[in-house]
């Protein structure tokens, strides 16, 4: 199988973005595309080589960019300034969210009938918010997310299946938090998966992670565990 890879430009409302697209060449007919939604600084290496690993199992995935083409933080800080704005207008995040989709299904090859959506951190808040609000996604899988619900969404039936990967010691979703996620989607009639690592923090699949101190480290345990069950979950739906 050969991957390959290209930049997609895209606009939406008032602003340029720049998606990443992987697939396998060797395809022979219309295959699933996972998108791929990223972690607070913005789209990165670590979401693209994501997209290149699932690419080789066959399927597309396209890496979304919720913050405009070339906008990167590089600190906390300007992570954090990035990521707040769309944090406190969570109905402009998911209007970016579903122009993102769009876009992945017209891409070449993909069967934009089977859809599917992941995300890190940031990312995992996001890809729950696509399952609340109705986007056309079969499953939805967050990494190390966050859970806060977005206020708009109060009521909704859940249609896409949900999977979240949560470090049980992470500081930024305490185990109440869980169990309100837990109870918000069984009130969503959704069906629903929440897969907690014991002894494991939040980041646990960013090898690059390592501020314990912080409540963020690296797990080799908890990215092999995620990723087998990410694939599981993707032969389900799909």
């Amino acid at each position: 199988m050969s991957v390959q890879t290209s930049m997609v430009d895209y606009a939406f409302e008032d602003a340029n973005f720049e998606g990443y697209f992987a697939w396998n060449s060797s395809a022979t007919k219309p295959f699933p595309c996972v998108l791929i939604s990223h972690a607070w600084g913005g789209a990165s290496e670590t979401e693209f080589t994501r997209a290149r690993d699932l690419a080789d199992l066959g399927y597309g995935a396209f890496c979304v960019d919720l913050y405009g083409k070339g906008i990167r933080g590089t600190s906390p800080e300007e992570n954090a300034a990035l990521m707040q704005p769309l944090l406190d207008d969570r109905v402009l995040l998911q209007r970016r969210l579903e122009a993102s989709l769009e876009i992945a299904g017209q891409q070449s090859g993909v069967d934009s009938s089977r859809l599917a959506a992941i995300g890190y951190c940031f990312g995992g808040l996001c890809v729950l918010d696509m399952a609340r609000s109705g986007a056309d996604v079969l499953g939805v899988a967050s990494f190390h997310g966050l859970f806060h619900p977005p206020g708009n969404t109060d009521g909704n039936k859940i249609d896409a299946r949900v999977l979240a990967f949560h470090g049980w010691d992470d500081p930024l979703a305490p185990p109440d938090m869980v169990l309100a996620l837990a109870t918000e989607l069984t009130a969503a009639e959704a069906d629903w998966q929440i897969h907690a690592y014991g002894h494991t923090v939040h980041a646990f699949t960013n090898p690059a992670a390592n501020a314990p101190d912080d409540g963020m480290a690296y797990s080799e345990a908890g990215d092999r565990r995620s990723w087998k069950a990410l694939i599981d979950f993707l032969e389900e739906i799909f």
